[in-house]
C-alpha cells in the first residue's frame, strides 16, 4: 500500500487540481490520496469560496480518500508556518509515502537548493540578507536579492522567489528537512495557466480566475474549467446563499475590530512589525472599505489581508508561537470507504495520534491546552464565515455538520 499527501486550498477545486492529484498518484505510484486542505479562511489572505465541507466534497470527487483540515493557524499563516503545519500532520499519520505539489519552477532540484541555504542559513547568506534589508525593501524581495547573490546563478535562480507555488513548495522542502522526515518530495510543473493569471488555456484556469467568473457570473466559461462535481456542488451552496466570493464580505467588521483595538494591540498581531501598527490604525481610523484599508507601498497586499484576518479571528503572535511547538490534531472533514481504511492503518501505526471526528467529543476529552485554542480558534473562524452567508448564518456548524462521507 503506497499513499500521496497532496496540501491545497482548493479554492475552488478545479481541472488543474484534478490533473495535479492523478498526476500525483501516477508519480507516486499511490493506491490512496491523502489531502490536507485550508478551512475557511486562507494562506493567500482571502476567503474560502465554500465552506471547509464543501471544498471536502470536491477534493473527494475529484480523487482524493481522505481530507483532512488544516487547523485555521496554520492556514492564514506564513508560508513557511503553513508549510510546517500541514507537513507535521502528514508526517504524524506515519502512512504516507510521497507528498506532491505544483510549481513554476522547471526542476526539483532548484527548489531543494534554495530550500537548503533557507533551512541551513549560512552566515555569508543572513549578512547579505541583513543588508538587503537594510534599504528598505519588503522581506520577499530582500530574501530574493539575497539568494540570487548567495548561490551566483541568475539564469537558473532569477523569478523562482516570484511565484506563490514555488514559495510554497520550497517551504515544503524546508519543512521535511526540518521535520527530518522520510516522505518523499515529488514536484509537478504546474500545467498552461500559472496562479493569478486571468487567461483560460483549453480547460484550465488559476483558481484566481475561476473566483472573478463566478463574481462576474460567467457559468458557461466556468463550466469548461472545473469539474462537473465542483461545478454542481457551486451550485448547490449558490443556491443556499453560501457563496463566499471574497474578504469584502467583512470589511465592516474588520474595520470595526481594528478601531476598536489600541496600537499596541494591533502590535501583538502576527506579521506586524517595524511600525506598521500605527498605519494600520491610522487606515482603520479614517477608511471604510477594504481597498483603501491594505493600500501599501512596502508590504504585499497578501500580508495585509493576512494581518486583518489575525485581527477578524483575534490571532496573536503568542497564538501563532503555540503553533510552532505543538505537533496538530488530525480533524477529518471526509473519506471514502478507501479513506476509511487509510484511517484503520493510521489509528494502527500511531495509536496515540489526536484524531478528531466529533469536535464535542474531543473538546469534551482533550487536556492540552494549546490544541484546544487551536480548535477553538477553528470553531470560531467557522462562526466568522458564516456571517458572510447571505440567507443563514448559524453558528457552531464544527458541531452539528457532519463529515462527508462517500462509497
Amino acid at each position: 500500500m503506497k499513499t500521496a499527501g497532496i496540501i491545497a486550498e482548493y479554492n475552488p477545486f478545479h481541472n488543474g487540481h484534478y490533473y495535479h492529484l492523478q498526476r500525483a498518484k501516477e508519480e507516486a505510484e499511490a493506491d490512496y490520496c491523502i489531502a490536507i486542505i485550508s478551512g475557511n479562511f486562507t494562506q493567500r489572505g482571502d476567503t474560502s469560496i465554500v465552506n471547509k465541507w464543501a471544498k471536502a466534497y470536491m477534493a473527494i470527487c475529484g480523487g482524493a480518500d481522505l481530507v483532512i483540515e488544516l487547523p485555521t493557524v496554520y492556514s492564514v499563516s506564513s508560508a513557511e508556518n503553513f508549510a510546517n503545519g500541514a507537513i507535521k500532520i502528514l508526517d504524524s499519520l506515519k502512512i504516507v509515502d510521497a507528498i506532491s505539489f505544483g510549481a513554476e519552477a522547471n526542476d526539483l532540484a532548484t527548489l531543494n537548493n534554495i530550500a537548503n541555504v533557507l533551512y541551513d542559513e549560512p552566515k555569508r547568506y543572513t549578512t547579505i540578507l541583513s543588508h538587503e534589508l537594510k534599504k528598505g525593501i519588503s522581506y520577499p524581495a530582500a530574501r530574493e536579492n539575497a539568494i540570487l547573490m548567495y548561490l551566483n546563478d541568475i539564469k537558473r535562480y532569477a523569478n523562482v522567489l516570484n511565484n506563490p507555488n514555488n514559495i510554497l513548495a520550497i517551504e515544503y522542502l524546508k519543512a521535511l528537512k526540518s521535520q527530518k522526515s522520510k516522505i518523499e518530495p515529488i514536484m509537478i510543473k504546474r500545467k498552461k495557466v500559472y496562479y493569478n493569471e486571468d487567461r483560460i488555456v483549453d480547460d484550465f484556469a488559476s483558481a484566481t480566475a475561476i473566483r472573478k467568473l463566478l463574481i462576474r457570473r460567467e457559468y458557461e466559461s466556468l463550466r469548461k474549467v472545473i469539474p462537473r462535481s465542483s461545478y454542481q456542488i457551486l451550485g448547490q451552496e449558490a443556491r443556499k446563499g453560501d457563496l463566499v466570493l471574497g474578504l469584502e464580505k467583512y470589511e465592516k467588521e474588520i474595520i470595526y475590530t481594528l478601531r476598536k483595538m489600541s496600537i499596541e494591540q494591533i502590535s501583538e498581531l502576527p506579521d506586524v512589525s517595524e511600525g506598521l501598527e500605527n498605519a494600520i490604525k491610522k487606515s482603520a481610523n479614517e477608511c471604510n472599505n477594504l481597498n483603501d484599508l491594505i493600500k501599501s507601498k512596502r508590504y504585499t497586499q497578501t500580508r495585509i489581508q493576512r494581518i486583518l484576518i489575525y485581527a477578524l479571528l483575534g490571532i496573536d503572535k503568542k497564538t501563532m508561537e503555540n503553533s510552532r511547538k505543538v505537533n496538530p490534531y488530525i480533524r477529518i472533514l471526509g473519506f471514502t470507504q478507501k479513506g476509511k481504511q487509510l484511517l484503520s492503518e493510521i489509528s494502527r501505526k500511531n495509536p496515540k495520534l489526536n484524531i478528531i471526528t466529533s469536535v464535542k467529543k474531543y473538546v469534551d476529552q482533550n487536556k492540552n491546552k494549546q490544541l484546544a485554542e487551536m480548535l477553538k480558534t477553528d470553531i470560531f473562524a467557522t462562526d466568522i464565515y458564516t456571517l458572510g452567508y447571505e440567507y443563514e448564518s448559524k453558528a457552531n456548524l464544527d458541531f452539528t455538520q457532519n463529515m462527508i462521507i462517500t462509497n
